[in-house]
This record gives C-alpha cells, sequence and structure tokens, in this order.
C-alpha cells in the first residue's frame, strides 16, 4: 500500500469522523434552544394564567365587597353590569351560583354551576387557583339524590331533568370526565 492512498484514507476518515462530531454538536444545540423555548413558553403560560387571576379578581372586588355587605341583591345586579361587558366570562357565572345558592335558589344555582364549569373547567381543577372543586363536590353530594328522586316523580318536568342532567355533568367533570 502506498503512502497516498494511506493518507487518502485517514483523510477521508478524519472528515468522516469531524461530520459525525459537527453533525451531533448541531444536535445536541437544537435541543439545548428547544428545551429553552419549551421553558420560556410554560413560563409565558404561568405569568398569563396568573395575570388572568389578578384580572378576574379585581374586575369582581366590587361584587365581593357586596357579599361581605350583606347586599346580595346589589351584587347581582353588578354581576349583571359585568357580564354585559364579558359575557362569556365564567367567573361571574360561579359568583352567581353562590349567592344563588346562599339564598336558596338552588336549581338555578346548579345551572350557573355548570355553566362555569362549561365555559371554564378550571374551577373543578383542583390545582387550579380559581377552584371551586370542594364547594361543587358538596353541592353535587347534597343535591344529586334530591333531584334524582324528584325527577323521578315528575318525569315530565324538563326544568327539573335539565338541572339533573347538570349535576349528573359537574358529577362526571369531578370525576376527571372531559366535555
Amino acid at each position: 500500500m502506498s503512502g497516498s492512498d494511506r493518507f487518502d484514507k485517514l483523510t477521508l476518515a478524519g472528515l468522516i469522523l469531524s461530520i459525525a462530531v459537527l453533525g451531533f454538536l448541531l444536535v445536541q444545540g437544537g435541543g439545548y434552544k428547544s428545551s429553552a423555548a419549551s421553558i420560556d413558553k410554560a413560563l409565558e403560560q404561568q405569568i398569563a394564567y396568573q395575570a388572568r387571576v389578578d384580572f378576574l379578581t379585581k374586575l369582581y372586588a366590587p361584587v365581593e365587597e357586596l357579599r361581605e355587605e350583606g347586599q346580595d341583591s346589589s351584587a347581582l345586579l353588578k354581576l349583571d353590569e359585568i357580564a354585559r361587558k364579558y359575557p362569556q366570562e365564567a367567573h361571574g357565572e360561579i359568583l352567581r351560583g353562590e349567592i344563588l345558592l346562599q339564598r336558596g335558589a338552588t336549581r338555578q344555582a346548579i345551572n350557573h354551576y355548570v355553566r362555569a364549569v362549561r365555559l371554564n373547567g378550571d374551577y373543578v381543577d383542583a390545582a387550579s387557583l380559581l377552584s371551586r372543586r370542594t364547594e361543587i363536590a358538596q353541592l353535587v353530594a347534597e343535591q344529586l339524590p334530591d333531584f334524582a328522586d324528584r325527577a323521578r316523580k315528575e318525569a315530565d318536568s324538563l326544568p327539573l331533568q335539565n338541572t339533573l342532567t347538570g349535576l349528573y355533568y359537574l358529577q362526571s367533570r369531578l370525576a376527571g370526565g372531559c366535555e
């Protein structure tokens, strides 16, 4: 074997090794960028979520103040006012449900809880800052047997059937079910 052939083979092997190392470094560098991008995205989502919670807290602060003062009727009127500006906002539905339940309008309260959870599943997520999981679970546990019994006795009552369906929906979401 001549020196020229050996030199060519060593050069070719060195070139192949260099290309492999360069390819490896490019792939690893891309992985770091991808990982950093996913961390940035998760951080952005967390910041946006926290900002949303803060916004809702400020938006509904007047409602909470009226409730603390025992002015439920005024709080409901304030919720109507906010709902006109933010018609698809679930937090108002939750607050309306709480007020109605406190006032003894259980069927209407259940319907508002259902609307809220349909709009935003965070209300049944125990890890959410907006969670009302405990209250909703208690509502379902207390009201489901009664509404199921009443719905059997009054099978042709559409409002009762709708409320019962809503309670089953809430029960399903509490158990981890999806829409």
